[in-house]
C-alpha cells in the first residue's frame, strides 16, 4: 500500500444489523445478506472511483459475546457468518484494494469481556480484504501480537496493527512505537506491517475522549515512531 493512496470507509452488513434491528427478515442471517445485497453497489462505487475501500468490521469482535451474551462456540459460528456475509458483499472486488478494520469498541473501559483475537483470528483472515487494521496498543489488547507466532499470515495479507491507542490522552514516545512496530514485524516480516492508530477518534457526536490537538500529537508520534523502526528494520 501507497501512502499517497486513499481510501474511504464503508460499515459491513454484520455492523449495521447490530445497530438496525432486524424487523421483517425470517432470520438475521437472511438479514445480514440482505444488507450485503444493499451495501455491494456502494463498495462497487467506492472501488471504482479510485479509492481504497476499508470496511468496519466490530461485529467481528467487539459487537459479539460482550453485548450479545454468546458463549465462544456461538460467537464463532456468529462471525463466520458475518465473514461469508461480508465476502458475498465484496465479491468481484480486487482483494489489494480492501483493507478491513477490527476494534472491540472504542470507549475508554475494562473490556473483560472482549473476545480474545486468538478465538476468532482463523476466521476473520478468511475475509476477502488484503490489509486487517486491529488494535495493538491499549492495555487490553496489546499483548496479542504474540498470537501470530502461531497463526500463520495468508500468503499476500499484510497487518496494520494499532501502535498508538485512540482512548487515552497520553501521547506514545516515539521510541515505544517503534518498539510495537519490532514486535509484529519481527512475527509475521517487515514487509507484511503497516503501523496504524486503534480505532479513530471521532467516535461519537456528543463527545471527545481525547482532544484534537493531542490527536494529532499522537499521530506525529506514530509517523516518528514509525520513521525510527523502518531505519532500524531496513
Amino acid at each position: 500500500m501507497s501512502p499517497t493512496e486513499v481510501f474511504m470507509t464503508a460499515v459491513s452488513p454484520g455492523t449495521i444489523a447490530t445497530f438496525l434491528f432486524n424487523q421483517h427478515y425470517p432470520s438475521e442471517e437472511a438479514y445480514i445478506y440482505a444488507l450485503a445485497d444493499a451495501m455491494k453497489s456502494e463498495y462497487r462505487a467506492i472501488i471504482d472511483a479510485g479509492f481504497l475501500l476499508q470496511l468496519d468490521c466490530p461485529d467481528l469482535t467487539s459487537l459479539g459475546r460482550d453485548r450479545a451474551g454468546l458463549e465462544l462456540d456461538q460467537l464463532r459460528a456468529r462471525t463466520a457468518m458475518h465473514v461469508e456475509a461480508l465476502n458475498y458483499a465484496l465479491e468481484g472486488l480486487p482483494p489489494e484494494q480492501l483493507r478491513m478494520h477490527l476494534c472491540w469498541g472504542n470507549w475508554a473501559g475494562p473490556h473483560t469481556h472482549d473476545v480474545p483475537l486468538k478465538d476468532i483470528i482463523d476466521l476473520v483472515l478468511q475475509a476477502r480484504p488484503t490489509a486487517m487494521s486491529f488494535e495493538g496498543a491499549n492495555p487490553r489488547h496489546e499483548h496479542e501480537w504474540a498470537v501470530f507466532k502461531d497463526v500463520k499470515l495468508p500468503e499476500g495479507k499484510f497487518l496494520i496493527p494499532g501502535v498508538i491507542d485512540s482512548c487515552t490522552n497520553y501521547v506514545e514516545h516515539p521510541e515505544l512505537v517503534a518498539q510495537r512496530i519490532y514486535r509484529y514485524a519481527d512475527v509475521v516480516g517487515r514487509e507484511n506491517v503497516v503501523a496504524g492508530s486503534d480505532c479513530g477518534y471521532g467516535t461519537f457526536i456528543v463527545s471527545t475522549t481525547v482532544d484534537p490537538r493531542i490527536a494529532w500529537s499522537k499521530l506525529e508520534a506514530l509517523v516518528e515512531g514509525a520513521r525510527l523502526a523502518s531505519a532500524e528494520l531496513w
